[in-house]
């Protein structure tokens, strides 16, 4: 078959690897279209199709929702967060909202009263994209057992301000 030399140019910059079952991805798709001179333009196109299928982008796929839950540093003595992690991944009481494409990308600790660590780690969780940030039960509810967060109310709105969406409560 037949290529330009901006077609052959353009090959050069795929890793050499995987170059010859590249090549041959071309060679496919200009045969389907019974296109007899490979062009940069029929590469690209080739690459785009399966760029797409192994990078997940394909511009028809939904968007996953990446999700952290945040919980109080003094619970987490006691508690290994069964309740929250059991309560995601049966997508139940404040994670209905969430289908099968969501995905939990973080689990930590307040740091402490005032929050300390939640600003420095929901600005880390930016960088894989965060849409969410959960305030765990044990934060938000007033039992004997547990005792409403005093820094709650402050932790939202730093994290709001950073563009991460807030949801008080994870199983409770």
């Amino acid at each position: 078959m037949k290529w330009t030399e901006e077609a052959l140019r353009e090959m050069e910059k795929v890793p050499g690897f995987v170059r010859k079952m590249a090549k041959s991805a071309v060679e496919k798709l200009a045969r389907e279209k019974n296109i007899d001179e490979i062009t940069v333009d029929l590469v690209q196109e080739t690459k785009d199709r399966y760029f797409s299928m192994v990078s997940g982008k394909n511009k028809e796929e939904k968007k996953t929702t990446k999700v952290a839950v945040v919980r109080c540093n003094i619970v987490s003595e006691v508690c290994p967060g069964v309740g929250c992690l059991k309560a995601f991944n049966n997508r139940k009481v404040h994670f209905e909202q969430y289908g099968p494409d969501t995905e939990l990308i973080g689990f930590f600790t307040c740091g402490g009263c005032s929050g300390r660590r939640v600003s420095r780690l929901v600005e880390k969780l930016k960088n894989y994209d965060l849409d969410v940030l959960h305030l765990s039960s044990c934060m938000c509810m007033d039992l004997e057992d547990y005792q409403k967060c005093p820094f709650k109310n402050q932790i939202k709105k730093v994290v709001e301000a950073k563009g991460v969406k807030v949801v008080e409560g994870t199983h409770h």
